[in-house]
């Protein structure tokens, strides 16, 4: 894992991206390694929280450029199975039944703003910049485009894949692509804190369902949402981890998840 450093403290995993002499850029080796470590991080029972972060200024320029130039001369399955890999990895943030937060404290551009969007929340310094400038070298942000429809609407990511314009940490707050602003000499300590806060404060279970709930509910109708919501609340009242709570409440006890 030389382009991944990953660690583990207090049931909170950390994926740091470590290529920074390529401004963190994405290539089949670093995408199949951030895939192995987010795999190990959500199949390990004692970690509970993810926070994905990155060595140097920049968190990720996107797709390494000098490797798609090469691609352009592969066969299309070549292409295929190249992108199939990044899809996988994309999904396997966005289904996770486990909380991800995204530390970004260098400008997230293309691919790497495509990481961040299939993240659960983002935390980001003032100065970070971000976009999709793919439209801007002739390539298309075909894979993000499904997250971001879903994360913000239409409007605002036909605004932002459209132009490949790049915009302040401030805009991406308003626009729902970012959660939390924090100067440089907060960030760590403040991502820390709030993972920390939801490790001891909220189940585990009940945040996969919810996060189950929410990613379904999306290509549902109404009815056939509210019937999966239905059947969600009848397992989780059943779950080791919703009596627990009820009885810790009722006895005005304190609950350490």
């Amino acid at each position: 894992m030389d382009l991944i450093e990953y660690s583990i403290s207090d049931r909170i995993a950390v994926i740091k991206i470590n290529r920074p002499d390529k401004r963190n850029a994405l290539n089949p080796k670093l995408v199949n390694q951030l895939t192995l470590c987010f795999r190990k991080a959500i199949a390990d029972p004692l970690v509970k929280v993810i926070i994905l972060k990155a060595a140097g200024e920049v968190f990720s320029a996107g797709a390494d450029l000098e490797y798609l130039r090469q691609l352009q001369q592969s066969t299309f399955e070549d292409n295929r199975q190249d992108t199939v890999a990044l899809t996988k990895l994309f999904l396997l943030i966005y289904e996770s039944p486990k909380l991800i937060i995204a530390q970004v404290e260098g400008h997230a551009i293309a691919g790497g703003c495509g990481l961040i969007t299939v993240c659960d929340l983002v935390f980001a310094v003032p100065e970070a910049k971000f976009g999709y400038t793919e439209v801007k070298i002739g390539f298309i942000p075909a894979l993000v485009s499904c997250f971001l429809i879903r994360k913000m609407g239409e409007g605002r990511a036909k605004e932002l894949l459209l132009s490949g314009d790049l915009i302040s940490a401030n805009a991406a707050h308003s626009y729902g692509l970012i959660n939390f602003i924090l100067p440089a000499d907060e960030i760590e300590v403040g991502v820390l804190e709030y993972a920390s806060l939801r490790v001891n404060t909220v189940s585990a279970n009940s945040v996969a369902l919810t996060k189950q709930l929410l990613s379904a509910a999306q290509n549902l109708s109404l009815e056939e949402s509210l019937e999966l919501a239905i059947n969600l609340n009848i397992q989780t009242r059943s779950s080791e981890d919703c009596k627990r709570g009820i009885s810790a409440f009722l006895n005005k006890e304190k609950l350490n998840w």
